[in-house]
């Protein structure tokens, strides 16, 4: 008696889920598939240590564009003097709550800033953020170097 009582209650409403098989997605379907949502996470290294940040995307054919606002801490990760871009991973996914069916992407590359005006200013007109930021909109390119991709299927 003493053991049952010191386990968590178990929610009797949820119904038992078969397990799900997990296959590996290709790099273009991977990719395809991060094309169809417009919101995931960005990795990236802050005070040394991982941080990550919920932002919003779109595609520029293989390439990942997030916008960024000033002085948000994700602005500072690439300064426009870094020329080679820093090392950052974006992840991304659709699985439905109760199903457990879905696919998930996970892309890692350099982020470069978008520099180049008219480029912004067409990524800006793409991109529909979920907050609204007073600040000028600065944009990153992810492009991806390493693409891995699950999908999760019955």
């Amino acid at each position: 008696m003493k053991d049952e009582a010191a386990r968590p209650a178990v929610d009797d409403h949820r119904e038992a889920v078969a397990p799900r098989r997990m296959g590996q997605l290709g790099r273009a379907e991977a990719l395809r598939l991060l094309g169809s949502i417009s919101f995931g996470r960005i990795v990236f290294t802050h005070q040394a240590l991982p941080a990550i940040r919920p932002v919003n995307h779109v595609m520029d054919g293989d390439d990942i564009i997030i916008q960024l606002h000033g002085g948000a801490t994700l602005a500072s990760i690439v300064t426009p003097t870094q020329a080679a871009g820093v090392v950052v991973a974006y992840e991304a996914d659709v699985i439905d709550p109760e199903t457990h069916l879905g696919w998930s992407v996970v892309v890692t590359g350099y982020a470069r800033r978008v520099t180049e005006e008219r480029e912004l200013a067409r990524f800006t007109a793409r991109l529909r953020p979920w907050a609204q930021h007073p600040s000028t909109p600065t944009a990153l390119r992810i492009r991806p170097d390493l693409v891995t991709g699950m999908q999760f299927t019955v």
